[in-house]
């Protein structure tokens, strides 16, 4: 299915939605963060979309706002796409887990948390993952410091 094809099911699913390509193949959209979970349901779920495998997700720090990327494809139809949600709390953000439309964003969304400090709603057991339960900071973000580890040229 074609990207324009793509956005125009989408495009139904919500007057909140932003499309880009990004020079990219793929159909980029950035949802809402509060219609996150929804949206991701209907990706899923739409007979005509079938995205049914979360690929890779990335934390991301885009200096103001943090956020998720989610790469997306329906393994039936073959097709992807790149759905994209930012929260502007670097506090407390939190984000609505996906862990119940694609298992895969179970693991995903614990190693978001551990580098980039980002809740999840309803995760079955957000913690550290690849650091200590101790550590202090998150060390993906861009306003992480760690002067006993860091090179700085």
């Amino acid at each position: 299915m074609k990207n324009e094809d793509l956005q125009s099911i989408i495009n139904g699913f919500s007057d909140n939605l932003e499309f880009s390509t990004e020079a990219s193949e793929f159909l980029n959209v950035v949802v809402p963060k509060e219609q996150l979970h929804n949206i991701c349901n209907q990706l899923k779920s739409n007979s005509s979309l079938k995205f049914d495998y979360a690929f890779c997700i990335t934390g991301m720090d885009w200096g103001k706002d943090l956020g998720v990327i989610y790469h997306l494809e329906s393994t039936e139809l073959k097709h992807q796409i790149v759905v994209k949600v930012m929260v502007d709390d670097r506090e407390n953000p939190v984000l609505d887990s996906v862990h119940d439309i694609w298992q895969t964003a179970e693991f995903h969304e614990l190693e978001v948390y551990d580098f980039f400090g980002i809740k999840f709603n309803k995760h079955p057991k957000l913690r550290r993952l690849f650091l200590t339960p101790d550590w202090d900071g998150f060390p993906l973000r861009k306003d992480y410091v760690d002067e006993a580890n860091m090179i700085v040229k």
